[in-house]
């Protein structure tokens, strides 16, 4: 049996790898790599190859097992390596028998190259004598240089020798030149001795000196002359350049932006953006049309284009050269097209006059009127770019030309200076054009004497008898009867004049016979059959023009006779009637508005509203004893309304009217028993003027006929005041077992607990009072700010928590949230919660205005007011807040609007009227803070959050509007 092994068994050969012949080179996973490590190491590299060569049972390589040391002066850097050496790209490889003979072989030419270049270094003083200057020759040269090989053995001494001096030569050099740290070697010794203490002492490194301090303060001092170019652009900094050049760019003053087109005027660009936002914030303020506001609108009136060109005023600096140049080229080309278009003529005529060639103006006028004599436009065009003589001479040329024309005659009679040749120029166009209207007005004009007056009008109705005008200028001449004469006249020549019955309406008021005869509606019936009746809308709008001139009963005749024409029972009536008087006394039209509620009254007697709604016209803009009377009848007309009642009574009370206040509220208990609010007018009415004792026998009297919660509460705040803390306490708790969902009961327990410090019982009590009423927020805030005031902000957080689960997007619930967080110097949490509350409740303006407040840099507070009403549209609260962002930028006529804008908007709201009272007290006048203070006592504000704070408090039970709108200013911040 053989000894050799089969093929399978055999070792493989080296660098072999399998299936490399066929090429399947195989792949490798992670799996088959592990973990990502270092390669290894140049000594791990020397250590596997000299191994390797002992298993093989050669000699280590000599490329890496050499243990020569490097010679000192070997400058063997990285820098100086041969680009080409790839010794470290193959590092890793496989190392064999070929490898080991090429570095052999590579070792041995090194050397070799090494000692032929220190025979070089060791021939030379033979080659070279010192007392000779003739070179050797070639052949000795040659034969020395073999001798020399021959001997390299015996050269070594000398090898030895030079290396020796040249070391000594090296040593002496660094001897006599040493180096900075060589020098201070010995000092670096002795700073081993140093202590801490020392070394903490030492100063810092710094130019002490005075004179490089001084230096360099002179530095930091030195001015520079600043550059032409930045004052000029300074001084352009704010102006606005619309012109165009010549090449068709826009003109600009930096020359360098104009070039490619981008603008980096940061105070230009901040301007038009403040602009642009205050555009924004007024029209989201107003509510209007877009087209009209934001000038999308492209409607051009073609008839008044050139009217608006002659009222722009342009001066001659301000139009630019190539400007001109181009709108003088294109109306030539208007005027050679078309000669006969008039309008091209004024236009080339307007330009030249802005250019400031009058001469040249004229001149292309007067060609205008020669090609156009028909045109009324070219002729006073002509008239006007002329002096007085020559336009005289041109009007009359005009005249000549277009005698019908009564512009031009009317034009013709300005131009005169003496009243004679005015009425001469008139009569001369009366004899060509009698039935002119206008040239018969300026003819009755030009008269001084009311005789002479009454007799060209009287001829001019027999000229123009379907005139109104001058028929109603004929009847104002005349005497009452003889204006009553005229006026018959005028009926029968005009039937379907409305304005004739209206003067004759005016006219019997002004005679004292407005009641004996009804004129409007026999105007009426007239206009009916001559199906001429005008719109409802227009007789209120005639019905508040004689308004205006005094004429009160025509207003109210026209209102009386033509309100409800034109509208069937089935029409809404009631609110359409509603809402003209509403318009009637926003345009200030009082009388108009009374007319209306007076007709509405008459077809709907029984009408709640209507009686309010005329009592408040009354209140606002009448006096006290309409007032009286009107809200007499009203509880006559509903006597089962207890509103009506409680304001007369209110009225009669406020007025000193004590007993007639008493009387009014015993008329009331007899028309409505057992209503719990005319009881509570009753014990209001006894608690302000300090009938205590009667005041706590109604209230035991309300809580047994008419037990109510109301009646309940009142009877807890009355005790309250009067500072009955126990029976607070008491009535409180039976009321709760009477009405445990009451949640203001379960407050008001809660309050005396805390004002009496008793904040566990207090924490009992809103507790429980939130799982009785978890709807109610005021009783969440109450018991959250409890725990705040505790100093446990946790459980204040957690009961906002809970609130916020029961009362889901609840803005008041959420403002608070951020302010706790906010009083909690927790500013970024208090902005989280900020966006989350504004991505649930987006239209709040309460929401918004404490962001932007409180949580808005100060320059990001106009945008974000801009944002808000965008999402609110009207918010009495957003307003305030954009009030005081103009106030804090001392525009104070804008925020003084923006206020008004808010107390319009809801004059309840009592932190509208504190702030701006806190406003006009630092800005406005000694009459406008009267005037608000008044106002705010008319309005009565109930709500607002610390205008309910104040007044709620039983402090102060008994103070007015007035004190509390003070007390309110005090704590506005």
């Amino acid at each position: 049996m053989s000894g050799r092994k089969d093929f399978l068994s055999q070792p493989a050969p080296e660098n072999y790898v399998a299936g490399l012949g066929r090429g399947a080179t195989g792949f490798t996973t992670r799996s088959d790599l592990g973990p990502a490590r270092e390669g290894p190491s140049e000594d791990q590299i020397k250590e596997a190859l000299a191994k390797r060569a002992q298993q093989l049972g050669a000699a280590p390589p000599t490329a890496y097992g050499a243990t020569e040391k490097k010679e000192e002066n070997d400058d063997d850097d990285e820098r100086f390596q041969d680009p080409e050496n790839e010794v470290g790209l193959f590092a890793n490889g496989a190392y064999d028998r070929d490898d080991d003979e090429a570095d052999r072989i590579y070792q041995e030419v090194d050397e070799k190259m090494d000692r032929r270049r220190k025979i070089r270094r060791l021939v030379s003083p033979f080659l070279s004598s010192p007392f000779t200057s003739r070179p050797a020759s070639k052949a000795f040269c040659s034969s020395q240089t073999l001798v020399l090989e021959g001997q390299i053995a015996d050269l070594k001494p000398f090898d030895t020798y030079r290396e020796a001096r040249e070391a000594q030569e090296r040593k002496e050099y660094e001897a006599n030149n040493p180096k900075i740290q060589q020098q201070f070697a010995d000092l670096k010794r002795s700073l081993a001795s140093v202590s801490d203490e020392d070394w903490a002492n030492i100063p810092e490194v710094g130019d002490l000196t005075g004179k490089n301090r001084r230096t360099k303060q002179n530095l930091r001092q030195r001015f520079y002359a600043v550059p032409d170019s930045v004052i000029a652009g300074a001084r352009d900094s704010t102006q606005f350049d619309t012109t165009v050049t010549e090449d068709g760019s826009q003109a600009n003053g930096s020359g360098a932006d104009s070039v490619d087109g981008t603008m980096t005027n940061f105070a230009d660009i901040g301007a038009a953006r403040d602009k642009v936002l205050q555009v924004r914030l007024d029209q989201a303020a107003l509510g209007s049309g877009t087209d009209s506001t934001a000038g999308t609108s492209t409607n051009i009136d073609p008839k008044g284009y050139l009217t608006s060109l002659s009222k722009s005023e342009i001066k001659t600096g301000e139009a630019e050269v190539g400007d001109i140049k181009r709108v003088r080229v294109l109306l030539e080309s208007v005027i050679k097209t078309n000669p006969k278009h008039a309008p091209g003529w004024i236009a080339a005529a307007r330009l030249e006059e802005v250019a400031g060639k009058i001469v040249a103006a004229r001149n292309v006028i007067a060609r205008g009127c020669e090609v156009c004599p028909k045109s009324e436009d070219a002729w006073l065009e002509n008239i006007r770019l002329n002096d007085n003589h020559n336009a005289k001479i041109i009007a009359a040329k005009a005249i000549m030309n277009n005698d019908r024309s009564t512009r031009l005659w009317i034009e013709a009679m300005k131009l005169e200076n003496d009243p004679r040749a005015k009425k001469r120029v008139l009569r001369r166009a009366l004899d060509i054009m009698k039935t002119s209207v206008a040239i018969w007005k300026e003819a009755v004009n030009l008269e001084e004497d009311p005789a002479d007056a009454r007799l060209l009008l009287a001829k001019a109705t027999e000229e123009i008898p379907l005139s109104a005008e001058l028929w109603l200028a004929l009847a104002r001449l005349e005497t009452p009867k003889q204006a009553q004469a005229v006026l018959n006249k005028a009926r029968a020549a005009i039937p379907t004049s409305y304005e004739i019955w209206i003067a004759a309406a005016r006219l019997q008021e002004q005679m004292g016979n407005a009641n004996k005869g009804n004129i409007m509606k026999n105007a009426v019936q007239s206009l009916a059959q001559e199906s001429a009746m005008l719109k409802r809308e227009e007789w209120i709008s005639e019905a508040e023009k004689c308004e205006d001139e005094g004429a009160i009963l025509t207003c109210g005749a026209i209102i009386r006779e033509t309100l409800g024409y034109g509208l069937d029972e089935d029409d809404d009536r009631k609110e359409i009637w509603m809402d003209d008087a509403k318009s009637s006394i926003a345009r200030g039209k009082y009388e108009t508005a009374r007319a209306i509620y007076a007709y509405a009254l008459r077809v709907f007697f029984n009408k709640k509203s209507i009686w309010l709604a005329a009592a408040d016209l009354e209140k606002n803009h009448g006096s006290r004893e309409a007032l009286w009377q009107l809200l007499e009848k009203a509880v006559e007309a509903c006597p089962q309304s207890e509103v009506l009642w409680m304001q007369l009574a209110k009225e009669k009370w406020q007025t000193g009217e004590i007993d007639d206040a008493r009387r009014v509220l015993g008329k009331a208990f007899n028309q409505n028993p057992n209503n719990e609010d005319i009881w509570l007018a009753a014990v209001k009415l006894e608690a302000d003027n300090r009938q205590t004792a009667q005041a706590r026998e109604l209230l035991q009297a309300a809580r047994q006929e008419a037990g109510t919660d109301r009646v309940w509460i009142k009877s807890v705040a009355y005790e309250r005041q009067l500072g009955n803390v126990a029976a607070a306490l008491d009535l409180v708790t039976q009321a709760l077992q009477i009405y445990p969902k009451a949640d203001k009961l379960w407050m008001m327990k809660g309050q005396i607990y805390e004002a009496e410090n008793k904040l566990p019982q207090a924490r009992e009590a809103y507790n429980t009072g939130t799982r009785a009423c978890p709807k109610s927020v005021p009783l969440w805030l109450l018991a959250c700010r409890l725990e705040e005031k505790a100093g446990v902000v946790v459980k204040a957080r957690s009961v906002l928590d809970r609130a916020r689960l029961a009362v889901p997007k609840n803005a008041q619930l959420w403002t608070e949230s951020v302010r706790v967080e906010r009083r909690a110097k927790n500013v970024a949490q208090a902005k989280n919660l900020m966006a989350k509350a504004l991505q649930e409740v987006p239209n709040s303006g309460l929401l918004w205005s404490e962001s932007i407040w409180h949580l808005e840099p100060r320059t990001q507070r106009k945008p974000r007011s801009l944002e808000a009403i965008k999402k609110v549209e009207n918010d009495s609260t957003l307003f305030v807040t954009v009030a005081r962002v103009f106030w804090g930028e001392r525009r104070l006529e804008k925020a003084a609007s923006w206020f008004e804008k808010a107390i319009l908007l809801d004059a309840d709201f009592g932190d509208t009227w504190g702030w701006y009272l806190k406003f006009l007290m630092q800005h406005g006048t000694d009459e406008k803070k009267e005037d608000v203070i008044s106002k705010c006592v008319l309005s009565e504000p109930k709500h607002g959050e610390i205008w309910q704070t104040v007044a709620k408090d039983p402090v102060n039970a008994y103070k007015g509007t007035e004190e509390i709108l003070k007390i309110v200013v005090g704590l506005l911040e």
